[in-house]
């Protein structure tokens, strides 16, 4: 029983106790300002984002597979549980929050799903320039929905497209205080000395000053009251009520698209941050586990009102700087931040909402990958446009069409350049010239079939794209008299490569050539087996080598 306890917890130790005690808590302080900013940008609210940061990060910590990786909301699952609150709440605006809540106890049972089918080390295998358009335009969504609030205003009906359309009003409407929180906010994350952030994180620094600033200074330059502060406002201070899920029929089908989304957002997001955790302790994580994890969190956080969550770079990584190396971290942060809940809700309220615009902007201008952006295309055109084209479904069309068109051109892309190359491998030999690579007799058996006895030869990966090349090398064949198929060096063979290499022996049998099928060997014989294709040829003309295949070619053509 110990031991199945310990294999269903993560790795979570006492050897390291003052390390994962300062990490926690550093981790603890980093997530304060980002969960309050991500809780209030995707309108559900301050304390959703509070108890996701909580609920996530304890039991993704428990029973994950990354011991040093913080789970909390952020930037992508923010930008998608927006876009989820605002679909269900316009569709059915009596249950709409609480159908929001339930999509993320669905996606977490979607993450449960693919940890347990052990997916984990499928799911980041996607193009970067997939990855990265897909990110990049998450940023820039979350730099549009925040142009509202930064500007003293809520976020417009009608997401991305309804804020650019909307926003000559937004600027006409400024409201200068909460522009000028917002600039200070922004100026104190971009300037603030590194020497400085080492002791005390800068949005942390900004949520402080910001507050300060708008109950001191900000009456003092609006005595007449004109100007008037938004703030976060009382957050209960006890536990979260547990909430049943609530399902709409017109519904359903929009909630598990969501749900499956949001999930598999939630996994790549997760599992890129393990791989950086990985790097950084040298170690390596567990990922199907770590989804298993990763979904138990937002089962409970959806069940408890909280927002979607999953692995944060920024607060792994200042887990780890700050001597973080079990999953002890992660529990002493969760339960750090349940105590500031419980204890300082009063102080949380006061949070004026320009301040998380702020934060959230600065967010989301980190996701948007410029390094890449200015390198991508003296890298690869093709690889560029398709980053360029994800980065716009993203932003103006869809997520998931976003992601679907990326992975299928650039998948499209590889096939037809592994194809380019690996048909080189086809090859249709008749003379023993010096390029051919053959021993010395089988060269002299090809110049002794003067001709008119063809050698086939299929080399390596022969995947559905080289089936052209197959069709095409043996149209071109002209009036031999005999054929080798030389499948000896054959390491895949795949279903269309292989119909169309029947096809290739069915025309020369009935073309009355001697044909002969060679150096098939396991999976490649039992997929010509199961195409009945040997049954095509005489029994002793499959079974034997490339050199006695040669001679038995030459013998029959002087017969």
């Amino acid at each position: 029983m110990p031991g199945t306890v310990v294999a269903i917890l993560n790795n979570i130790s006492t050897n390291n106790l003052k390390g994962d005690l300062f990490g926690g808590l550093t981790a603890a302080v980093i997530a304060l300002p980002m969960a309050l900013a991500f809780g209030v940008a995707s309108g559900a609210g301050a304390a959703a984002g509070l108890w996701s940061a909580v609920l996530v990060g304890l039991f993704a910590s428990l029973f994950g597979g990354t011991p040093t990786l913080i789970s909390e909301p952020t930037g992508p699952m923010t930008v998608v549980m927006t876009a989820v609150i605002a679909n269900l709440t316009a569709s059915n605006p009596e249950n709409g929050m609480a159908m929001a809540f339930t999509v993320v106890m669905l996606a977490g049972l979607f993450q449960i799903l693919f940890g347990a089918l052990r997916l984990g080390r499928y799911v980041t295998q996607m193009p970067y320039t997939v990855i990265s358009g897909f990110m990049s335009g998450i940023g820039c969504i979350l730099i549009v929905l925040q142009l509202g609030p930064a500007l003293g205003q809520s976020i417009p009906p009608g997401g991305v497209m309804g804020t650019i359309q909307q926003l000559p009003g937004l600027v006409s409407g400024v409201q200068p205080g909460e522009l000028m929180l917002t600039g200070l906010t922004l100026g104190i994350l971009w300037f603030t000395p590194q020497r400085l952030k080492r002791l005390v994180p800068p949005q942390l620094l900004a949520l402080v000053a910001g507050t300060i600033l708008s109950l001191l200074l900000v009456p003092l330059m609006w005595p007449d009251g004109s100007e008037e502060i938004r703030r976060i406002g009382e957050i209960a201070a006890g536990l979260p009520s547990p909430q049943m899920p609530v399902f709409g029929a017109n519904e359903l089908q929009l909630m598990l698209v969501n749900a499956a989304v949001l999930g598999m957002l939630g996994c790549i997001d997760a599992l890129l941050t393990s791989v950086v955790a990985d790097s950084l302790t040298r170690t390596e994580h567990n990922s199907n586990k770590e989804l298993i994890g990763q979904g138990i969190g937002n089962l409970v956080t959806g069940l408890f009102g909280g927002i979607a969550g999953a692995g944060a770079t920024m607060g792994t990584v200042v887990n780890i700087q700050a001597g973080g190396r079990s999953a002890l971290s992660g529990i002493i942060r969760a339960m750090t931040l349940m105590l500031a809940i419980v204890a300082g809700s009063g102080l949380v309220a006061q949070i004026p909402l320009a301040v998380l615009a702020g934060i959230a902007l600065k967010v989301g201008f980190d996701i948007v990958d410029w390094g890449f952006l200015k390198r991508a295309h003296r890298i690869s055109l093709k690889g560029a446009l398709i980053l360029y084209l994800v980065i716009g479904l993203t932003v103006l069309v869809d997520l998931i069409v976003a992601v679907g068109v990326g992975v299928f051109l650039a998948n499209v892309l590889t096939i037809d350049r592994l194809s380019r190359v690996q048909s080189k491998a086809v090859q249709s030999i008749s003379t023993a010239d010096d390029d051919v690579a053959l021993p010395q007799p089988e060269k002299a058996l090809l110049e002794a079939g003067d001709g008119r006895v063809l050698l086939f030869q299929l080399n390596g990966d022969m995947i559905f794209g080289v089936a052209k090349a197959i069709g095409r090398e043996h149209n071109a064949i002209g009036h031999c008299e005999a054929i080798v198929f030389d499948l000896s060096t054959v390491s895949h063979l795949g279903v269309t490569a292989a119909l169309a290499l029947e096809n290739a022996v069915e025309e020369a049998v009935e073309a009355k050539r001697h044909v002969y099928v060679v150096g098939a060997e396991g999976t490649t014989r039992k997929r010509l087996e199961a195409l009945k294709l040997f049954q095509l040829l005489p029994a002793e003309h499959t079974q034997l080598s490339r050199a006695d295949a040669l001679a038995a070619a030459v013998q029959a053509i002087k017969a």
